[in-house]
């Protein structure tokens, strides 16, 4: 297949190009708690953003050696698509230390190297004890290496919202759609709505780095969950297919150069 590369400088394309930016760069150190939004990240080739789904809390019953990793669908760990618990909780994680804190409320909750078993332990027994209805057996805090991160995917990959699509399905739903519900590593602005699907198989100049977009990305459960107030206000994935005929929102991107991307950086791709 003939490489089609959508380059930020030259501005090349197939037809007449229009800049998209950058203005959210999002991590989830933990597979179903909050986002921490970045600055700028350094990407490698064949991986994902750093930290992004680094831990994960698995269910007592999941089977995971830490040393021949291996990926494991969703429904191995807690998670927002049947555990929307976890959304009433802000987490920050300190990659320099390995401390990560969990807050209800505005109240640190549970806090300690995760890096660490005896660090571990401590943000297990918070959690085996607010999420005790819904875990099989006491959920253990795992760490996946860098390139077998706890992703949906099987591969590492970058997940991309445009912004415009999401605002597009704002019309079919008749309400405000935050697009954290989606949990992107990227949002962009400056696309036409749904024009992200028409970049599969294609590779985007990013700052410093070369992406190829690699597929559409269906939803699930976990969309129905407002990051802000914890519940299930929305059915997303039946308004995709009600408004749209799918339920897809957003692409994939694999990191075929590495390099670093930043908030406002931008590329220039194909209109519509």
């Amino acid at each position: 297949m003939k490489r089609d590369v959508i380059d930020s400088e030259s501005g090349t394309g197939n037809s007449a190009a229009m800049t998209v930016t950058v203005t959210r760069i999002c991590r989830y150190p933990v597979k179903g708690l909050s986002a921490e939004s970045l600055e700028r990240a350094d990407l490698q080739p064949g991986e994902g953003i750093p930290e992004d789904r680094r831990f994960a809390l698995a269910h007592g019953t999941t089977q995971y050696d830490p040393d021949a990793p291996r990926w494991l669908p969703k429904t191995s760990f807690l998670m927002l698509m049947r555990n929307e618990r976890l959304a009433a909780l802000d987490t920050a994680f300190d990659a320099a230390t390995g401390v990560l804190s969990v807050q209800r409320n505005g109240k640190i909750v549970a806090r300690g190297d995760v890096t660490t078993a005896v660090g571990r332990a401590m943000v297990e027994d918070f959690f085996a004890a607010y999420m005790a209805r819904e875990t099989r057996g006491r959920p253990r805090l795992v760490e996946a290496p860098r390139a077998h991160p706890f992703s949906d995917h099987a591969n590492p990959v970058l997940s991309v919202i445009n912004l415009a699509s999401v605002q597009d399905l704002e019309r079919v739903v008749g309400a405000p759609v935050d697009p954290v519900r989606f949990r992107a590593n990227l949002y962009l602005e400056g696309a036409p709505p749904w024009a992200e699907f028409g970049w599969i198989d294609r590779e985007i100049d990013l700052g410093g780095a070369r992406l190829r977009v690699t597929a559409r990305i269906d939803r699930c459960a976990a969309t129905n969950v407002n990051p802000a107030t914890a519940e299930r206000d929305l059915n997303v994935p039946k308004a995709l297919q009600r408004g749209y005929g799918h339920v897809d929102m957003g692409v994939y991107a694999a990191v075929v150069s590495g390099g670093t991307v930043a908030v406002g950086d931008g590329f220039e791709a194909p209109s519509a």
